[in-house]
């Protein structure tokens, strides 16, 4: 059966509904439910592991051989790690969320009681009419601040409604996706994969395709903290591919049109067998794609391959510019990324 670019709108659809759950490492609950929920609507069984990350049987033939497709679905955010005395709040990072990505983007608060506040996330003295040094201030956490959607001046203020230290804050992704096929928001990195996955997964199910190797998914929750991956691999696991997002920018080759396969990042090279088939089946199926090396990068199989894992191990991914901040891909990496993994698993 010929994979129909339908499959890479599936993907982008699904992709912009997690999107809409904020899902920060360490909140993720939420998402995992979602995602273990769109699996099983297809008709697979899924699990949630102890972790919180979500196992997903794709099904295939029984042997010592099986692969297992990583993605994740927490992404960057924020902590509360201070009630100013003028009741606004500083912020500790979750991952490699970065001040000068997020500023005056909006945010949410969650408190513990489950109730939300607005915000935004702005340069202490934000106002340039009356701050003479906006321009040249350094932005991190310690010098940007939320300014809290609530009529509060004190920190008093601000615990009476409920916030304290250690609350999770969301920032807005802003997801839009163009007539021309972009698709722009926070965190493609990596709900963009998890759509992806699920598209894959609707694939199978319209072809019955036959699975000539065992088949798992590992959703992940902690990949933005570096060990996502490094447990719940399912028994007879030989190799693993992460589905992740593909580097765009200055010396690498990979467009927002491709799918990149990474040869090398900054865990070391992937295996040299797993990049070598993974380039034999994009050039099968006919996938633009692009190999690169990536020179600030980790990903979940090699925190699989950190605890102790005796596996092999690659890494491919929709193409993603401007990462860590407000993010674009398009529907033609998607579809060359759904190609690639078709042509590797020969369905």
């Amino acid at each position: 059966m010929t994979l129909e670019r339908e499959y890479a709108q599936f993907a982008v659809k699904k992709s912009c509904e997690l999107l809409g759950i904020d899902s920060p490492t360490g909140f993720t609950d939420k998402a995992a439910e979602w995602v273990k929920n769109e699996f099983m609507s297809l008709g697979f069984k899924a699990e949630i592991t102890n972790k919180g990350g979500v196992i997903i049987d794709l099904g295939g033939r029984d042997d010592n051989d099986a692969l297992m497709l990583a993605a994740h679905t927490d992404t960057l955010g924020g902590m509360v790690a201070e009630i100013k005395g003028s009741g606004r709040l500083r912020l500790t990072p979750l991952g490699g969320m970065m001040a000068q990505n997020g500023e005056t983007e909006n945010v949410r608060i969650y408190t513990r009681s489950g109730k939300v506040y607005e915000g935004t996330l702005q340069l202490a003295n934000a106002s340039v009419h009356v701050n003479g040094n906006y321009g040249s201030s350094a932005r991190s956490f310690d010098t940007t601040e939320v300014v809290i959607d609530e009529d509060v001046s004190s920190a008093s203020d601000t615990k009476a409604l409920g916030i304290e230290v250690g609350d999770i804050v969301c920032f807005d992704p802003r997801t839009k996706v163009t007539e021309s096929g972009y698709i722009k928001s926070r965190f493609l990195d990596d709900k963009l994969s998890v759509g992806i996955l699920l598209g894959f997964a609707k694939y199978l199910k319209d072809s019955s395709a036959k699975l000539s190797r065992h088949v798992y998914i590992h959703v992940t929750v902690y990949e933005e903290v570096g060990h996502g991956g490094a447990g719940s691999v399912p028994s007879g696991v030989t190799e693993a591919i992460s589905v992740d997002m593909g580097c765009v920018g200055d010396g690498l080759s990979c467009t927002e049109r491709q799918c990149s396969i990474c040869c090398k990042d900054s865990g070391g090279p992937y295996s040299y067998t797993v990049v070598g088939k993974l380039i034999e089946a994009a050039k099968k199926e006919e996938a633009d794609y692009a190999v690169d090396v990536y020179p600030h990068y980790g990903s979940d199989v090699e925190a699989t391959l950190s605890a102790g894992n005796d596996i092999r191990h690659g890494l491919i991914g929709s193409g993603v510019y401007a990462s860590h901040g407000y993010e674009r891909s398009h529907i033609d990496g998607v579809y060359a990324t759904l190609k690639v993994l078709k042509g590797y698993l020969n369905v």
